[in-house]
Parts: structure tokens; C-alpha cells; sequence
């Protein structure tokens, strides 16, 4: 096998490991209801919250964050790719497609953001907690975590530029960002009619 086959075998790879959704497994384990039937229908830690279980919609979280680091971390080590390959954007792209369009789960996925932050942080580390920290601030003081993950989705791009220049891994964040800016579009149609709920208040 040559290594362009080896390495569109690690990019499907990803896919397949972003189309996990830790939502579904966690609420399986423990009993919860499919959480594509209740809520926002979105498969994500937000609407796993909803049941009125913390412990499944952290581990929801955090499964998804994991399973786009994990992608990143795995390809680095089969096929010793850098920032500045083509491979590394398109294990990226892979795995967050993979987390929006899950086959394992009839291409019904989430929004993306706990699955791009593992991503951002397994290119490298600073780039993710600049992204995280932007998250946060919008989020403590604005309360809505839909803005603040729009936000984090339009700096991400700009702090990559600014810490590594204009490259492909550049382009490959850029359409993460743009693809869940557009998962997100009924957040922002709700944050710009005032209906949005806000962090830490009940419906």
C-alpha cells in the first residue's frame, strides 16, 4: 500500500471516529431516552442536559471533545503528518464531518463545537485554549452559549493565521468554522428575535 491510499485510510479513519455520537452511546448506557426525540433533537451535551442528567451530558461533552482529539493525536502518529500537510486538515475536516453527519447514526449529528475543540486542540494547544477562552468570556458575560460558540467559530480561523500564517490546516479551520456557524442557524435566528435561552435560566 503507498502512502496517498495509507493516508486516505487514516483520513476515513477520522470520519469514522467522529461519527461516534457520545450522546447516544452515554444515553443508551444509562437508561436516558434517544435524544434525537426530545428537546432540540440535536445529539449534543446541551440537549442530553435536558433529561435532567449532569453526569450523562459531561460525559457527552467530553466524549466528543475526546473523539476529535483523538483523531487528530491518531494520524499524527501513523502517518507522522504536521500542520503544514494535507493530510492533518483532512483528518480534521473528516473527523467534524463525521461528527455532523454520523453514519452510525443516519447522518443526524450535532453542531460540532465540543467535537472542534478536541480538534483545535490536538493541532495545537494554544489555538485551543485561545478559542476556549473565547468561548468562556462570551458565555460569563453574555450568557448564551450559542453566541459565544459563533464567536469561537469566527476567532478560530484568525488566531490560526496569527500563530502560524496562512497555510492548509488555515483553510480546513475555516470551513469548520463555516460549517458550524451553519449548523447553528436557528440559534441565530432565535438570538436575533430575543427568543435564544440564556445560560443558567430555566424556560
Amino acid at each position: 500500500m503507498n502512502q496517498f491510499m495509507f493516508s486516505g485510510l487514516v483520513v476515513l479513519m477520522a470520519y469514522l471516529i467522529g461519527s461516534i455520537s457520545f450522546a447516544v452511546v452515554i444515553s443508551k448506557l444509562m437508561g436516558l431516552p434517544d435524544p434525537h426525540s426530545y428537546g432540540s433533537g440535536n445529539p449534543g451535551a446541551t440537549n442530553v442536559l435536558r433529561t435532567g442528567s449532569k453526569a450523562a451530558a459531561v460525559l457527552t461533552l467530553l466524549g466528543d471533545a475526546a473523539k476529535g482529539y483523538i483523531a487528530v493525536i491518531l494520524a499524527r502518529a501513523l502517518v507522522g503528518v504536521d500542520i503544514d500537510s494535507w493530510v492533518l486538515p483532512a483528518v480534521a475536516v473528516a473527523a467534524f464531518i463525521g461528527h455532523l453527519f454520523p453514519v452510525f447514526h443516519g447522518f443526524k449529528g450535532g453542531k460540532g463545537v465540543a467535537t472542534a475543540l478536541g480538534i483545535l486542540l490536538a493541532i495545537n494547544w494554544v489555538l485551543g485554549l485561545a478559542t476556549l477562552s473565547t468561548w468562556l468570556i462570551v458565555a460569563v458575560f453574555l450568557r448564551y452559549s450559542s453566541l459565544a460558540a459563533l464567536i469561537s467559530a469566527l476567532f478560530a480561523p484568525v488566531y490560526f493565521v496569527f500563530l502560524f500564517g496562512i497555510q492548509p490546516m488555515a483553510m480546513a479551520i475555516l470551513l469548520m468554522s463555516a460549517l458550524l456557524i451553519w449548523r447553528h442557524r436557528s440559534n441565530i435566528a432565535n438570538l436575533l428575535n430575543g427568543t435564544e435561552g440564556r445560560l443558567g435560566k430555566k424556560k
